[in-house]
């Protein structure tokens, strides 16, 4: 038996590895759905694919890398990812094509089930799955019926060429803002299908000179660069949660004046600008995406000429014109809110977790809960973050995490859940401190809500402060139980 099953080799499975084995606990073993290790930067091949935080600040703790600009791209992301599981010798650890479609807590420990019918036994889970790692495909009428290739961008298919094809594009967030500059030069014609604008502000990305990529391996220059970049995004809470003033100052009026300088024809303007506040749905960069959507092989589609349905050979619109396609790219989201954990997880008295959640996800710390001993979850409910990197947070969780895999090691029998008080309490603390974030008054539909209208998704705070949260173990909050007894 394991001491501990990590599921998912992202960022959050790599840094739970690298935090057992700096606890001197080696019996552990990664589970990963696919062919591949990695998580999300291994996955998304898409055209374009960026990090949208600053390089240094989307990296683990002590794991300096020479970046060579200031958005790292996916190629690069995904050679800092290969550097840490070798560095740390995580590959003999992790067992690809593993996906569970059940863990069980009996008889004093988890019982996971796979795909292929094998079960693993651990006294403990730690889920780091990802709050984006289930795709979602609207259901439009017909869709099944398309004889191109269709797919969500988080499938990016290794060998499309999409040169002189006619390409629709369903959706305008974060992916669709990168796929759509980095093709729309190649292809024949590029219809993009926009339900709502985002606010978009430039990218501030810098090529990094030779002497300076030089210097980032140095621990101590890249933790000052780091933590200082840290600080600058840090203080963008107090606009997103304390002044609606300063929110507009800081953020709308700049991104009002990035359309204003790269969208010159009010009408096209007005199909761009959206009628919420900045910051109520994810807020994009790109010094690109106005311009290409500009670009004369591609074309708009606003929320008045919508999807009525898919056919043989291509997409139906709203107002009854056929649209003749070779390619359509689904780039609309994930089930974040809802489908947090996407494999049935059973618990005490046979409780399943989704019963448990039937309201809203909800979790101490964002990490543990009631009734599910030993079972903890990486990027949780509402430990999303919209002012700066998810590593940071991660690294928070990873603080309570260790506190309770230390326990577990010194006392192998032991099981370890939050009382429903203290989840009750830190989660009505949560939700009462969102009210005060544009992520619940902004006027908007995210998602960062489920489908109940909750925001489930972020953290209503500064990110010191889920830190702070984090830092000890507080034994009256949780129930401690002998499973030998």
């Amino acid at each position: 038996m394991y001491s501990t099953i990590i599921i998912g080799t992202g960022f959050g499975g790599l840094s739970a590895a690298i935090k057992m084995k700096a606890l001197g606990i080696d019996n552990f073993i990664m589970l990963e759905r696919r062919s591949f290790y990695g998580g999300t930067w291994m996955q998304n091949r898409y055209p374009g694919a960026a990090v949208d935080v600053p390089s240094p600040l989307y990296s683990l703790e002590n794991e300096p890398f020479a970046w060579s600009q200031l958005f790292a791209k996916r190629d690069q992301l995904e050679q800092y990812t290969r550097g840490l599981i070798q560095k740390h010798s995580l590959e003999e650890r992790i067992k690809l094509n593993a996906q569970v479609v059940e863990a069980r807590w009996k008889d004093g420990h988890w019982q996971v089930s796979l795909t292929n019918g094998e079960t693993l036994e651990a006294s403990s889970i730690i889920n780091a799955t990802g709050p984006l790692s289930t795709p979602v495909i609207p259901n439009f009428k017909g869709k099944e019926r398309f004889k191109g290739r269709s797919f969500h961008c988080n499938d990016w298919p290794a060998d499309l060429d999409i040169s002189n094809k006619r390409v629709a594009i369903i959706g305008s967030g974060a992916s669709a803002v990168q796929i759509i500059p980095a093709i729309a030069k190649d292809v024949a014609k590029l219809h993009v299908f926009q339900r709502t604008p985002h606010w978009v502000l430039s990218r501030p990305d810098i090529v990094f000179p030779g002497w300076f990529k030089k210097c980032l391996p140095n621990k101590w220059l890249y933790g000052l660069i780091k933590w200082s970049i840290y600080v600058h995004h840090e203080l963008r809470v107090l606009a997103f949660k304390y002044s609606k003033t300063l929110l507009k100052l800081v953020a709308q009026k700049p991104a009002e004046r990035h359309i204003a300088k790269q969208v010159k024809d009010p009408e096209m303007r007005d199909r761009l600008t959206p009628d919420f506040l900045i910051g109520c749905k994810r807020i994009l960069m790109s010094n690109t995406y106005y311009p290409a959507l500009q670009s004369e092989a591609v074309v708009l589609h606003d929320k008045t000429q919508g999807i009525d349905e898919i056919n043989e050979d291509g997409i139906v619109t709203t107002q009854g014109e056929q649209i003749d396609l070779d390619v359509i790219v689904y780039a609309t989201g994930y089930n974040a809110a809802d489908s947090m954990i996407s494999y049935l997880v059973i618990g005490r008295h046979n409780l399943p977790l989704n019963e448990q959640w039937k309201d809203y996800p909800r979790a101490y710390l964002g990490t543990t809960m009631p009734n599910f001993p030993n079972f903890f979850v990486v990027t949780g409910p509402n430990t999303g973050i919209g002012h700066t990197s998810a590593i940071f947070v991660i690294e928070s969780q990873m603080r309570y995490i260790a506190q309770c895999m230390q326990l577990l090691h010194d006392h192998p029998t032991l099981s370890i859940e939050p009382t429903e008080y203290a989840e009750n309490e830190y989660s009505n603390m949560v939700h009462s401190e969102m009210t005060k974030t544009v992520w619940y008054y902004g006027g908007c539909q995210s998602w960062y809500q489920n489908a109940s209208g909750k925001v489930i998704a972020m953290f209503p705070g500064f990110s010191f402060t889920f830190r702070r949260l984090c830092k000890k173990f507080r034994p009256e909050h949780h129930l401690l139980e002998d499973t030998a007894k």
